[in-house]
């Protein structure tokens, strides 16, 4: 089911989002239905405020935009995500955002994080990122923590 995709002003936006203690038919059906959603947006990651739901959990699949072709891509589910470590330089790269339609914005971000994570079968995992996957989970995590991509831009540019 395509979900409504919640837009800059919706106060959920902002709400730091509580964990995930529970995992059940509702959450696994939740999943599908942010994927779903993701891919009709035609985005490459999608967090659960962004829907409506206060949960830390957010999706993605870099696979519809790769920039460097030697570059793996990751599809993933982040249940209860924690950003552990970040790595290397910041870069800045056009980032856009479902909640923001047709507003992208060169935000910068740190090329490589390490993540502890549930899957969506509720196994613990804890990876390094690079690139572009790393920027994706960098975006989608700040809108769990009730964070998003304007809130780096100098107060001028908006």
């Amino acid at each position: 089911m395509i979900l409504p995709i919640r837009l800059y002003g919706d106060p959920v936006l902002r709400k730091d989002c509580k964990e995930i203690d529970v995992y059940d038919s509702t959450i696994y059906h939740f999943i599908i239905d942010m994927f779903d959603t993701m891919y009709k947006s035609y985005g490459v990651g999608l967090a659960a405020p962004q829907v409506g739901k206060n949960l830390r959990i957010f999706v993605m699949d870099t696979s519809t935009f790769i920039i460097n072709k030697e570059e793996m891509t990751y599809k993933r589910v982040f249940i209860n995500p924690e950003i552990v470590k970040t790595y290397g330089k910041t870069w800045k790269l056009k980032e856009g955002c479902l909640s923001f339609p047709d507003f992208i914005a060169k935000i910068e971000r740190y090329e490589s994080i390490q993540v502890k994570y549930y899957n969506e079968d509720m196994e613990k995992c804890e990876e390094i990122f690079q690139g572009f996957p790393a920027r994706v989970i960098q975006h989608e995590y700040d809108h769990i923590e009730g964070k998003l991509f304007i809130d780096y831009l100098k107060k001028t540019r908006y």
